[in-house]
């Protein structure tokens, strides 16, 4: 069966699908591009047949993007969100991390907030019965094509401190089912007067779907669960890294010595030289 096509408005695909399923990443600058190569080889290693979509916006140069060719991605232009001037200021920059500062770790300084509302373009890309969204800081340890299977909306527990997090999503990685008539129905809530959402997107896919259904969290291991709860970390079971907060790229970030390990294998993922075998990693010390 060849897939339908996605031309949904504000968006601009580099050409049409090949597949019916997809893994969907965003990137909004040069830094989230770096992110994607290391995601996308990842993903490439695994030899998964479903496309790499990577939505990506105005701001990021050509030439940012042109490495993710090699690994044959899908690239969308996306248009930015049609928001108001008043959503718009409340989720500013300096408006959200003021109202709402993150006080367990350091966002850099190429966090745009707004920026992340783009990955509900996700839902237009409707070539695709269902996607896996992936956070462009995040790599993929094995084959996770099993996630296809599951419901909409699926996705893995905030769990980086301690186990009372379990109620709270993390949006860096889900599953989703394409739709136009969800898109529409996602825009007019977003936007309702008054609308803040403190975590943006995270907040708001948590609000739009109570009754998310749960992923293991070996399907989005945050990085911090490295130092904070390493009875959790089992490299034999872990599916997909995600590097939280601090990036692996950042020179000199403050807990780069401590995620040292974590630190070395994306720069593995990113030149596809010297990849290790993850049963010879060692698992963190706990205490």
């Amino acid at each position: 069966m060849t897939p339908a096509t996605d031309l949904g408005e504000g968006l601009r695909p580099s050409y049409p699908a090949r597949s019916d399923h997809a893994f969907v990443t965003l990137v909004t600058n040069a830094d989230y591009a770096l992110g994607a190569r290391a995601l996308a080889r990842s993903i490439r290693l695994t030899n998964t047949p479903a496309d790499i979509v990577v939505l990506h916006t105005g701001g990021v140069a050509a030439d940012a993007l042109a490495p993710l060719r090699e690994f044959g991605c899908r690239l969308v232009e996306t248009d930015l969100l049609p928001l108001s001037d008043g959503f718009n200021e409340r989720h500013a920059r300096r408006n959200v991390h003021d109202q709402v500062p993150f006080t367990k770790g350091r966002k850099p300084a190429f966090h745009s907030p707004l920026d992340n509302f783009c990955k509900l373009r996700l839902w237009q890309l409707t070539a695709y019965r269902r996607c896996v969204f992936i956070d462009a800081d995040a790599i993929v340890l094995k084959n996770i094509d099993r996630l296809f299977q599951y419901p909409e909306f699926a996705a893995a527990p905030n769990v980086y401190e301690s186990l009372a997090d379990f109620h709270r999503l993390n949006s860096g990685v889900f599953v989703a089912e394409p739709s136009t008539a969800t898109f529409a129905a996602m825009l007019d809530k977003l936007d309702a007067p008054g609308a803040f959402w403190p975590r943006t997107d995270q907040t708001f896919l948590q609000t739009f779907f109570p009754d998310w259904h749960g992923l293991p969290v070996t399907m989005n291991m945050l990085q911090y669960v490295w130092f904070n709860l390493p009875e959790l970390w089992d490299w034999s079971s872990i599916c997909i890294l995600h590097y939280q907060y601090e990036k692996p790229w950042e020179q000199d970030h403050p807990r780069a010595e401590r995620l040292r390990p974590l630190i070395d294998l994306w720069f593995a993922y990113l030149s596809g030289e010297a990849i290790p075998d993850l049963a010879t990693l060692a698992n963190p010390v706990r205490s």
